[in-house]
């Protein structure tokens, strides 16, 4: 079983009251290597100034990391299949929406991704179609989720 940590910090600051709710959602995201982060809310949810538009909110993160998983096993069936990836770019996009209980989720992820693929050996559009579906069966992080993950590849 492997573990993973992230550390999490917020503070208050000055000159914020906190109880009137109108206190700064910006914080830091720490992970192992010593890599810091911004985050905050996201705009679309908690109004500007209260949140940071230059920062990593939850949601993109999460769409990040379903999409960097998606990527991390095409490539590696990719390569063991014998196809050369000269690139990857994927436009991701999540879609916030209420759920049957009333509640807000992530309810569909849309992966998009630009592939280029270089070298001899060319995937046919099935060889595509197998890559990304053995992919996405194998990426934990969609796993986790009950959000539609959905695959629109392009090959250039």
């Amino acid at each position: 079983m492997h573990k993973y940590e992230a550390r999490v910090s917020w503070s208050r600051g000055t000159g914020e009251k906190f109880t009137d709710n109108r206190y700064s959602r910006a914080h830091e995201w720490a992970f192992d290597g010593g890599l810091a982060v911004k985050a905050s809310s996201s705009p679309s949810v908690v109004p500007l100034p209260l949140s940071a538009a230059d920062a990593i909110d939850p949601e993109e993160a999460l769409v990040a990391s379903v999409s960097s998983c998606h990527m991390l096993y095409f490539l590696f069936f990719a390569a063991k299949r014998g196809f050369v990836v000269d690139s990857y770019v994927d436009s991701a996009l999540g879609e916030l929406a209420k759920g049957e209980n009333g509640k807000q989720l992530i309810s569909r992820i849309t992966l998009r991704p630009r592939i280029v693929i270089g070298g001899e050996k060319r995937p046919s559009p099935d060889d595509l179609a197998s890559l990304h579906h053995a992919a996405h069966e194998e990426c934990f992080i969609a796993n986790s989720l009950k959000s539609e993950i959905v695959v629109e590849p392009v090959l250039e």
